[in-house]
C-alpha cells in the first residue's frame, strides 16, 4: 500500500473515529495515572494514544475554525448573541453561577466524605460567590428602565465589601491549616477534577477579563472580579491537593507548608488588592456622579 495513504489516513481518519478517540484516551489515560507506573507497557501505549488523538484534532483545527466562522454567520441565534452584549453578559454569568455552585456543593460533599474543616470552608467560600453571582444575574434581568449608573456602581462598591470579608475569612482558614499543620490527602480523581476546574476557571476569568475591560460597566466589572477571586482560591486548593497527593517522601511537611503559604499569601493578597481597589474606585465614582446630579439640579 501506498506510505503517503497510509500517512493520510492516520493524519485525517474519520469523523466518529476522531470523536470515540477523546473519550478513550482520557478513561485509559485516568486509568493509567491511578493503577499504572509511568514505564508499564500499558501506559506507555496509553501516552502514545493521547498524543495522537491529540494530533489527529491538532491537524483539523483549520477546518474546525473555519466550520465554526460558518456556524456563526449563518445562525440567527449566535448572531444576536455576538451583537448584544448584555445578553452574553447574562449567559455568561448564569453558565458561572450554575459551576460555581455545583463546585460549592462538591467542596461541601468532599467536607462530608474526608470530615474536614478545610473543605467545609472551602464550600462556604464559593456558596458565598454563587451568592454574589446571583444577585448580579437578578440585576442584569431587569429592564433597562430599572437600571442606573449609580445602582450599578453601588453593587460594584458591595462586591469589593464582600470580597474584603471573604479574604479575612480565608486568612483565618489558612492560619488554620498552617499552624496546627493540617495537610490533606486526596484521591487521584479527587485531585485531577480540582486540577481541571482550576485551569478552566482561570483561563475563562482571564479571558473575560481582558475582553471586557473597556466595557464600561460596573456590574460587568464585578463578575469578571467575581471570576477571577473564584479562580485564585482555586489555585490555594489545588496546591494544597497536589503537594499532599504527589509531594512524595522527596518533599518535607515544611517544604509543602512554606509552598501553601506562600500561595495562600499571594492569593489573599490578590483578593484584598481587588476588594480595595473595588471599594475606593466604587465610592470615588458614586459621589462623583452625586456630585454632577446637584450640580445639574441647581442650574
Amino acid at each position: 500500500m501506498n506510505p503517503k495513504k497510509i500517512g493520510k489516513a492516520l493524519l485525517y481518519p474519520p469523523l466518529f473515529l476522531r470523536i470515540l478517540l477523546v473519550p478513550l484516551s482520557v478513561a485509559l489515560l485516568v486509568f493509567a495515572l491511578i493503577s499504572l507506573t509511568s514505564d508499564a507497557p500499558l501506559a506507555i501505549a496509553t501516552y502514545v494514544l493521547s498524543a495522537y488523538t491529540l494530533t489527529v484534532w491538532c491537524v483539523r483545527l483549520p477546518d474546525i475554525l473555519r466550520a465554526l466562522g460558518r456556524f456563526k454567520e449563518e445562525n440567527r441565534l449566535v448572531r444576536r448573541l455576538l451583537a448584544d452584549g448584555a445578553l452574553r453578559a447574562r449567559l455568561s454569568l448564569g453558565i458561572a453561577l450554575f459551576f460555581n455552585t455545583a463546585y460549592a456543593l462538591f467542596h461541601f460533599a468532599l467536607g462530608i466524605l474526608y470530615r474536614t474543616f478545610w473543605f467545609y470552608s472551602l464550600g462556604g467560600y464559593y456558596a458565598v460567590l454563587a451568592l454574589l453571582r446571583l444577585a448580579l444575574f437578578r440585576y442584569t434581568r431587569r429592564g433597562t428602565e430599572r437600571k442606573s449608573a449609580r445602582a450599578e456602581l453601588v453593587r460594584y462598591r458591595m462586591t469589593g465589601i464582600v470580597f474584603l470579608l471573604l479574604g479575612l475569612a480565608l486568612s483565618l482558614v489558612l492560619f488554620f491549616m498552617l499552624y496546627f499543620r493540617r495537610t490533606f490527602f486526596r484521591g487521584m480523581i479527587v485531585t485531577i477534577a480540582l486540577a481541571a476546574y482550576t485551569f478552566l476557571s482561570l483561563t475563562f476569568a482571564i479571558l473575560g477579563a481582558v475582553r471586557d475591560r473597556r466595557s464600561g460597566s460596573p456590574v460587568l466589572s464585578a463578575m469578571r472580579a467575581t471570576s477571577l477571586a473564584a479562580a485564585s482560591v482555586s489555585l490555594l486548593t489545588l496546591t494544597s491537593t497536589m503537594l499532599t497527593t504527589f509531594g512524595g517522601e522527596g518533599l518535607t511537611a515544611e517544604d509543602a507548608r512554606l509552598f501553601v503559604g506562600l500561595t495562600g499569601a499571594a492569593v489573599l493578597l490578590f483578593v484584598l488588592m481587588m476588594a480595595v481597589y473595588m471599594i475606593v474606585n466604587g465610592t470615588k465614582k458614586i459621589l462623583l456622579l452625586r456630585n454632577e446630579n446637584t450640580q445639574n439640579e441647581t442650574e
